[in-house]
């Protein structure tokens, strides 16, 4: 197995008739997926999704792809592809679209109404839409491609073959094969056959669940949980799940009609896929059935049933502000049941407890993954990956859409299905990969990192600015101010030492003044006059007092005026 190594150089030019493949994110962490593929001079983008921050991101909204690596050929962008209509695969788009705003943006109808109604929120005008389906083929330059159905957490959901000179590359997107799915949208196996019979060059796999023994579990199975919910509570049930999944939306509102309940959506972007859904007929609505969050007060308890955002613990999710008290219209009481019918993305299992912990000391009563069946995954575990490896017998595989360990797991079971070692390549964010004469290899690293969304501004944000706001955070901060005579060069006035989030009594650091006086009257007479130098001092002193002192490192923050 290929295995990429920090020391790699940048890719020298594509050989001839060869097809390079450059994933800016979604290689090494769950989200932000993003891969461009090149041929002939020319580029297709497969995906363009974000990556959720977690604690150690503070301040942050959103991480984007890094576009640096294909800034200066945005000209050369043939198209982007999106396999399905999640964040983490659609959501950085209106950020490529405001560095070029007329790329044709090419997914299923479901896909392509949620991008729009973001597009819309960005304030960015309509650009070229390619409407797919599964069995479409539609070229862009000399990229061929093919759509193949596959299920997922998401209706609509599409795995992508893309025809070269240099071969044919199957993408699946994010899938798995669930036998018995609610739409009755089956993953599309026999095209899957169809195209190894035709020689699949390289297969590009989901590996998200690659680690999980066995098949995923089909959604059908948590109708019978939910009904015994919804049987058991006698008061409001609220559900969480992501604004996106319409299929667990659907089977909802289906307990809420057979327990008699009214169902509200609570979260702007739930209310807006939903009704986009609605509209296109992805989610079937019986009438008079939803009502609007606001006029639930008119309704007894044990006939409300809200859906809503905030299951991965989100701080200004609905669900996390009904947690701690402050929602605007939705209050927690003693015996309401709060159901979180999601997954736990790795990183914010801190987040979702302490959004638990926090609805159950209002004495509401939360079913979970962890203690019902009211959730299962979109991605499809080990025994679904083995399953498609034998029917598409790839010639060389690239494991996608996962952490380092994911994407591991998913190249040994591909090795075990008779894939050699050397063409089962492991790959992160930014390392190239080439197949060229029908084998795929590492052919050098690009400069690739997180972009970070803070407010308004895209890419300000450093991680040495992070880095600042976690110090900031854990450790806080001590300000000294001197004033410097320019004749005599003694410290006229101060040091004042002032802090917070660390030692707040000011008087704490009277001990201290004294031999910061002295290193400065020592420095200013050995000759130093720079400012920048005598902060340096100063920052030199009190860091070591506070070190020994009381094991601490915070942010210190000189600042020397001459008088």
């Amino acid at each position: 197995m290929s295995h990429p190594h920090p020391e790699l150089s940048a890719p020298g030019p594509l050989p001839e008739n060869g097809l390079r493949i450059i994933p800016l994110g979604g290689l090494g962490e769950v989200g932000r997926n993003m891969t461009v593929f090149e041929y002939d001079g020319r580029l297709l983008i497969v995906d363009c999704g974000v990556l959720f921050p977690e604690e150690h991101h503070p301040g942050v909204d959103l991480i984007l792809p890094d576009f640096d690596p294909i800034r200066d050929r945005l000209d050369d962008v043939e198209a982007l592809v999106l396999t399905h209509g999640h964040e983490d695969h659609i959501g950085a788009t209106p950020y490529l679209l405001r560095e070029r705003g007329d790329i044709p943006l090419v997914g299923s109808q479901l896909t392509l109404a949620l991008l729009t109604s973001k597009l819309r929120e960005h304030r960015l005008r309509e650009t070229v839409h390619h409407q797919v389906k599964e069995g479409d083929r539609i070229s862009f330059g000399p990229f061929d491609l093919e759509f193949v159905a596959v299920n997922h957490s998401i209706p609509d959901a599409l795995a992508v073959a893309i025809r070269t000179g240099a071969g044919l590359v199957l993408h699946t997107g994010d899938f798995k094969m669930d036998q018995v799915p609610l739409d009755g949208r089956i993953t599309d196996l026999r095209a899957f056959a169809r195209l190894g019979e035709e020689g699949v060059d390289l297969f590009m796999v989901d590996s998200t669940n690659a680690e999980v023994p066995g098949f995923t579990t089909a959604e059908k199975d948590i109708s019978p949980v939910l009904d015994r919910v919804f049987h058991q509570s006698n008061q409001r049930i609220i559900v969480a799940c992501f604004a996106s999944h319409v299929h667990r939306v659907q089977q909802v509102m289906d307990a809420a009609v057979a327990h008699g309940r009214k169902v509200a959506y609570v979260g702007r972007s739930m209310v807006r896929n939903m009704g986009v859904a609605r509209e296109l007929g992805y989610l079937n609505v019986p009438p008079d059935t939803l009502v609007d969050a606001k006029e639930l007060a008119g309704y007894p308890p044990e006939k409300i049933v809200l859906i809503s955002t905030g299951s991965q613990g989100e701080p200004l999710s609905a669900l996390s502000r009904i947690a701690q008290r402050n929602h605007n219209f939705v209050h927690i009481e003693q015996g309401d049941t709060v159901v979180l019918a999601s997954s736990l993305i790795p990183g914010n299992e801190n987040a979702v407890y302490r959004v638990i912990n926090g609805l159950s000391r209002w004495g509401a009563n939360v079913v979970h993954k962890g203690n019902a069946l009211v959730h299962v995954s979109g991605h499809a575990s080990a025994g679904e990956l083995l399953y498609c490896y034998n029917i598409v017998r790839p010639s060389n595989v690239l494991p996608v859409h996962g952490e380092i360990r994911h994407m591991l797991a998913n190249a040994e079971l591909a090795r075990q299905t008779g894939v050699p070692a050397d063409q089962v390549v492991i790959a992160e964010d930014g390392v190239v990969v080439d197949l060229v004469d029908g084998k795929a290899k590492i052919a050098g690293k690009v400069d690739c990192g997180y972009v970070f969304v803070d407010g308004s501004s895209v890419g300000d944000i450093t991680e040495s600015s992070l880095k600042d706001r976690r110090i900031l955070g854990e450790e806080g901060f001590i300000s000294v101010v001197v004033v410097v005579d320019t004749v005599t060069g003694k410290v006229s006035s101060g040091p004042e030492i002032h802090a917070r989030g660390f030692l707040e009594n000011d008087a704490a650091f009277d001990e201290i003044v004294p031999s910061l006086t002295e290193a400065l009257d020592r420095a200013v007479a050995e000759g130093v006059d720079d400012t920048y130098q005598l902060q340096q001092t100063i920052r030199r002193v009190v860091g070591r007092w506070v070190s020994n002192k009381h094991r601490r490192r915070p942010m210190i923050i000189p600042v020397v005026l001459e008088a």
